[in-house]
């Protein structure tokens, strides 16, 4: 049996794929656009090119993997490695990702949600070691959330728990393609945040990004706030502000729930840092539980985006484990 593994983070605009030696020091990555509008065929054959072009590089072969784990955004499941549902995918439902990647690379291959990904790679590794109850919450294409409570990580019943991007915000606001309306993650993640931006220009009012993007509005990134946000952009700070008091209304709910001693916030946009998070931690200050607020920290990912990639490592290995055990 090989001892390397790999870790896959599959998100809504890149695929992440990392090779770790067996005591998960990183020996190879590499990334491609997922582009995730041409549904799952085309996604999981992107995941397959990707992985096999890295091994080619590196001079493995599929023999030298002991197993393979991957993050998969939305819900999963686990046990039958279907990913079921996911809300920023297009054409994309009961997708047997487990048996296509087994039946095309011939790696044992274990999948869980991209945020407890995450959150494995943050606990085992990074800002969350040696902690006992941890929340994690993910800010990329869309909002993902898990937990590690009193040492264990929770699933729920159908491996959901932790899906705070659907917690109910508004009665009536955004769609959603979970069926509901107003869910957190319509507005908090990369998509929410353009989405709140672009609407206030479609008001008439005008941010320098417009001069930026000649007024392209589907050209504007999250890079690109943060930056106008630096430069002191009025409808930039707005946005930021409203976008972080939201997600300090949303972690409300879920720090009574979860009663974490730690907070991390990882994925893509946690970039934004204090720009956006200074607004939620005033929130917190204000509309937090007193005492266990105060018995909790709220940190960035120290692992970056590669948090993903070496927690689905982690987990892969822990399965695979466990069938040997």
């Amino acid at each position: 049996m090989g001892t390397y593994y790999i870790g896959v983070d599959l998100g809504g605009t890149n695929i992440k794929v990392s090779v770790f030696h067996e005591n998960f020091r990183k020996v190879g990555e590499k990334r491609t656009p997922t582009e995730v509008k041409y549904g799952s065929e085309h996604v999981l054959k992107r995941i397959y090119n990707t992985i096999t072009e890295l091994l080619e590089e590196m001079k493995l072969t599929a023999e030298d993997i002991r197993c393979m784990g991957m993050g998969v955004p939305g819900i999963l499941d686990i046990k039958n490695g279907i990913s079921r549902f996911s809300p920023n995918f297009p054409k994309w439902e009961e997708v047997p990702i487990v048996a296509w990647m087994e039946n095309h690379l011939g790696i044992p291959t274990f999948i869980d949600n991209d945020a407890r990904v995450n959150l494995y790679g943050e606990w085992r590794f990074g800002a969350g070691k040696n902690r006992r109850n941890v929340l994690m919450i993910t800010l990329g294409t869309g909002l993902g959330g898990a937990a590690v409570v009193d040492g264990r990580v929770i699933y729920g019943a159908t491996g959901s728990a932790g899906e705070i991007g659907h917690i109910n915000m508004y009665r009536q606001g955004r769609e959603c393609r979970c069926g509901s309306s107003g869910c957190l993650g319509r507005y908090v993640s990369a998509l929410g945040i353009l989405r709140t931006f672009r609407e206030k220009v479609q008001e008439g009012r005008r941010s320098i990004i417009c001069d930026w993007v000649k007024d392209d509005l589907e050209a504007v990134t999250a890079d690109m706030l943060s930056k106008a946000y630096d430069e002191g952009d009025p409808l930039v700070i707005e946005t930021m502000q409203e976008t972080g008091e939201l997600l300090g209304y949303g972690l409300c709910a879920v720090f009574s729930l979860y009663n974490p001693e730690i907070i991390i916030v990882g994925g893509g946009m946690s970039n934004m840092g204090d720009r956006l998070l200074q607004y939620t931690k005033d929130v917190l200050d204000s509309h937090a539980l007193r005492i266990p607020y105060g018995a909790c920290t709220i940190v960035t990912a120290v692992l970056g985006d590669a948090a993903g990639m070496l927690g689905a490592a982690v987990y892969a290995k822990e399965q695979m484990d466990k069938i040997h055990s």
